[in-house]
């Protein structure tokens, strides 16, 4: 299939209507199946179809459970309209299996007394800082790579034999139609590989599973589509690993705040 943004994905005819079925281009391949970011991103715009007023966005539990290999048939259900909260579950099938689901809440803003805030770490300006491949590489080892501009901040590449699995980084979408949409953060939030990575001595396969995300604002904003993004790794086991993930604005505001298992096979 021919090379698309994601804005084009969402935007093409045959994914229009309550249950739309999106395309899967190869640029949005990683290894036998889709980006995690690119599904999510299309469960969402799937679950925010199925009602006009919809509040904003507040979290989304992600469940990856088979390759998402072409073109997914993806159903709508809500699961609870509340006064404040609406539920809605998305699940993404391939001749009639399920590969991915998605359970989004949207809420209302609440009057409350209680503000908390975790500021972003220090960092240079995006323009300051280098791109997170060296620039010498002709692609990135996973192709979706590409459809993004990623620049280090903190950490190590994959299998670098670290000490520690942290990677902070300045990203954003190469077509800047996405910097605004709301499956845009969503879509990017996820752009790191495992943060189990770093400490890893030689590649192998890996498998994200489950990814739980809370939206920190009602109307996520950043100057010129930049999020500051980062992966700290708490635990591998077993061959299953559990990592955190940040995304802050330019402002030093944190909007997007989750974490996600996955299981590796090195």
């Amino acid at each position: 299939m021919s090379e698309m943004t994601l804005s084009e994905v969402l935007d093409a005819p045959d994914a229009t209507g309550v249950s739309p079925r999106f395309a899967v281009p190869d640029n949005w391949k990683q290894g036998r199946t889709a980006y995690g970011g690119f599904t999510a991103a299309l469960l969402l715009a799937a679950a925010r179809r199925v009602q006009a007023d919809l509040p904003p966005l507040r979290s989304a539990l992600i469940n990856f459970t088979a390759p998402v290999t072409t073109s997914p048939d993806i159903s709508v259900d809500i699961f609870r309209q509340g006064r404040n909260v609406t539920t809605v579950n998305t699940q993404a099938r391939i001749d009639g299996k399920v590969v991915a689901q998605g359970t989004f809440s949207f809420g209302l803003a609440q009057n409350s007394h209680v503000t908390v805030e975790r500021s972003a770490p220090a960092a240079p300006l995006p323009e300051q800082t280098d791109p997170y491949f060296p620039p010498g590489m002709s692609r990135p080892p996973a192709r979706f790579f590409g459809n993004f501009e990623v620049r280090l901040i903190d950490g190590h590449l994959p299998f670098m034999g670290a000490d520690r699995g942290y990677v902070r980084v300045w990203a954003r979408y190469r077509d800047p139609a996405m910097w605004t949409r709301p499956e845009g953060l969503i879509g990017i939030a996820d752009v790191l590989p495992p943060a189990v990575f770093p400490v890893c001595r030689q590649p192998g396969p890996n498998s994200s599973m489950t990814w739980i995300c809370n939206l920190l604002s009602g109307a996520p904003r950043t100057r010129d589509g930049w999020w500051m993004l980062e992966t700290d790794l708490t635990s591998a086991r077993d061959g299953f690993s559990s990592q955190v993930m940040r995304g802050w604005n330019t402002d030093g505001e944190l909007v997007v705040d989750g974490m996600q298992s996955v299981v590796i096979f090195v």
